[in-house]
C-alpha cells in the first residue's frame, strides 16, 4: 500500500476572511491519521488582532468577543502551527489540506507579518512539503463533473463523513479521509508517490493560474468592442479565483 495507508498531517485554518495576504488566523489544526482515524490532533484559538467579521463568524462560529477573549497572540499561533507542520516534513510525512495553496500562503503571510521565521528557513533551506490536496486532485482525475467543489461537496461524492464543517480539526481530518478515498477510486492516484502528487498539484494549480491571466488579458483586450451592457455574449465567464468555489476557508 502508497501513500494513503501510512500516516498523513490534516491541516487546516478558519480564518477572518478570503485574501490569503491579508487574512488573519481564527483557529487552525494539526491532525494526524493513519486511511482517515485520527489518532492526535492538535487545536488552536487565536486572537487575531483584528476584528473578526460577522460573514466570518457565520461560517465557522467563532465570534469576535470570543477570540479576543480566549485566543493566544496569533504571532505564538502561528509560530506553534508552523513549527508543527515543519516537525511532520523533515520526518517525510506528508501534509494534507483542502485547497492548499489557500492556508500555506496565509500561514506564511502571518509569518512574514509577525517577523518569524518562514517555513522553508524551518526546514533549513529546503523544500515545503509534500503537500496532497485533495481539492487539485479531484479537479484532475474528475476535470468535467459538474457542481460544487467545496470541501462538504467532494466529501459526498467519495462517500466521506464530514463533522461540522468550517471546524478546523473536522475539516483536516476530512481532508486526509478525502485524499484516502480519492486513492483508492484511482489508481494512477494511488499508486504515485507523494512527491509526484505535489508536483503534479504544483503544475495544475500554475496552469489553471495561467489560464486565469489569460481569461484577464482577453477581457481587456476586448473592452474597447465589448458589447453594450445587457446585449448577449458568447464570451464564458470561468469559475472564479483559486478556492475551493467561493468557500471561505
Amino acid at each position: 500500500m502508497g501513500w494513503y495507508g501510512e500516516l498523513l498531517v490534516g491541516f487546516d485554518l478558519e480564518t477572518t476572511g478570503t485574501d490569503p495576504g491579508e487574512a488573519r488566523i481564527v483557529s487552525a489544526a494539526v491532525v494526524e491519521a493513519v486511511r482517515g482515524v485520527p489518532a492526535r490532533r492538535r487545536e488552536w484559538l487565536a486572537d487575531p488582532g483584528v476584528p473578526v467579521p460577522p460573514e466570518t463568524t457565520a461560517i465557522h462560529g467563532i465570534t469576535d468577543e470570543r477570540a479576543t477573549a480566549h485566543g493566544r497572540p496569533a504571532a505564538e499561533v502561528a509560530d506553534e502551527v508552523a513549527e508543527a507542520l515543519a516537525a511532520h516534513w523533515t520526518r517525510g510525512v506528508p501534509v494534507v489540506a483542502y485547497n492548499a495553496t489557500f492556508d500555506l500562503t496565509l500561514l506564511a503571510a502571518e509569518l512574514r507579518r509577525h517577523g518569524l521565521a518562514s517555513m522553508r528557513e524551518r526546514l533549513g533551506g529546503g523544500e515545503e512539503g509534500p503537500v496532497i490536496d485533495p481539492y487539485a486532485m479531484d479537479r484532475t482525475v474528475d476535470p468535467f463533473r459538474e457542481g460544487k467543489r467545496t470541501l462538504e461537496a467532494v466529501c459526498v461524492e467519495y462517500g466521506v463523513v464530514l463533522g461540522r464543517a468550517h471546524d478546523a480539526a473536522e475539516d483536516a481530518l476530512a481532508a486526509v479521509r478525502l485524499a484516502v478515498a480519492i486513492a483508492e477510486r484511482y489508481g494512477d492516484v494511488a499508486s504515485a508517490g507523494a512527491w509526484d502528487l505535489h508536483r503534479g498539484q504544483a503544475g495544475w494549480h500554475a496552469e489553471r493560474a495561467e489560464g486565469y491571466r489569460q481569461w484577464l488579458a482577453r477581457q481587456t483586450r476586448d473592452a474597447a468592442t465589448a458589447p453594450m451592457p445587457g446585449a448577449a455574449t458568447a464570451e464564458p465567464v470561468p469559475e472564479r479565483g483559486y478556492g475551493p468555489d467561493g468557500a471561505v476557508a
